[in-house]
């Protein structure tokens, strides 16, 4: 696998004295979790949070590959990386006899657009996933009347209500500790943790006093569609993505510096009219539950080692609507620099 021994190949001494914390049990910090268990593997890991699997904002997305101009590291070719390796991480998963049980599935998937054509391409991975190219005439019949340009891409869709039992049921088989706790300080870790994982999502605007992360709401709809096989977006944010069990995902929403975390009956109603416009048969479908979740925005996502408080401390937080995609690329980044930090503080020790 892409990530196999990337701390073994650092850290050559002992590491059972290692205690390191992540805070956050969302898909970063669960990946974050997955990948440092694998490299160091005497360890003592364990992951502090507040919230868990349904209870967390990945839980609210649709989890589809498709990164958007909104996602940004540092740089562009670091942001390109770890939209890469995210996709190689994802793709180990999935050929392997585990793929379900994580959530994944390969995606089939339309966007379309009755202003311009330009909206239906993504640079970002046109040359990465195996194919993306313009529709046909017969493809613009698929939907509703009046589309007039689209592009057709294969990709994947990771399913986080699978995915982080998933991986926390494998984290503790492997010795990893689950603590139910709200952490308010970094001092407070000082004496108990060598290293911690800040991977609290929006938790991290208080934590950190953080003034570049914000909120973007998001509002979506479950609908269930079991016919649906395929993923379709539209102008305006308009999106449905079928899931594993039947349930459809229709968006959708995106509030700059929005706190608000009630359903909006008007946000219904216009992803609603939106999405009958592209997919008219899914009047006839029956809404089983609407979800809000506010997602942790940052330009750029933060993913940089910082002592603080005397803690040896590694920020990977503020992915937008684009966590559960781009959450492996960031984790392998987030683990070197963790592991490089353990290895000074070991040869501070000799």
């Amino acid at each position: 696998m892409l990530y196999d021994n990337l701390c073994l190949q650092n850290i050559k001494m002992d590491d059972k004295s290692s205690k390191i914390a992540i805070i956050g049990a969302g898909v970063v910090g669960m990946t974050v979790a997955k990948i440092l268990q694998q490299d160091l593997r005497n360890a003592n890991i364990s992951i502090l949070a507040d919230a868990f699997t349904q209870d967390t904002v990945s839980c609210v997305a649709a989890g589809i590959f498709r990164p958007g101009t909104s996602f940004r590291g540092p740089t562009k070719e670091v942001t390109k990386k770890w939209i890469d390796e995210s996709w190689y991480f994802w793709q180990d998963i999935l050929k392997t006899s585990e793929a379900q049980n994580a959530g994944l599935m390969t995606l089939s998937s339309y966007i379309f657009s009755k202003e311009n054509y330009h909206v239906t391409r993504n640079h970002l991975i046109e040359k990465l996933v195996p194919i993306y190219r313009p529709v046909d005439e017969d493809e613009l019949k698929l939907c509703g009347e009046g589309w007039k340009y689209g592009s057709y891409f294969s990709t994947i869709k990771i399913g986080c209500e699978k995915y982080l039992p998933w991986v926390e049921k494998s984290f503790t088989e492997n010795g990893g500790k689950i603590v139910r706790q709200r952490i308010d300080n970094f001092a407070s870790l000082r004496s108990e943790f060598d290293l911690v994982f800040n991977c609290t999502g929006m938790g991290a605007k208080a934590l950190c006093n953080d003034y570049d992360l914000v909120p973007l709401r998001g509002q979506v709809i479950k609908v269930r569609v079991p016919s649906l096989k395929m993923a379709f977006y539209g102008d305006y944010d308009t999106y449905v993505i079928p899931g594993l069990d039947g349930v459809a995902t229709l968006g959708g929403v995106r509030q700059y510096d929005s706190y608000n975390r009630e359903v909006c009956k008007h946000d219904t109603a216009a992803i609603l009219e939106r999405c009958y416009e592209l997919l008219p048969f899914l009047k006839k479908s029956e809404i089983v539950a609407e979800k809000v979740g506010l997602r942790p925005h940052r330009v750029p996502v933060r993913v940089e080692p910082e002592i603080i408080d005397g803690v040896k401390v590694v920020h990977c937080y503020g992915h937008g609507g684009y966590g559960v995609m781009c959450a492996p690329g960031t984790a392998l980044d987030a683990v070197k620099m963790g592991c490089d930090l353990l290895k000074s503080n070991m040869r501070s020790k000799i």
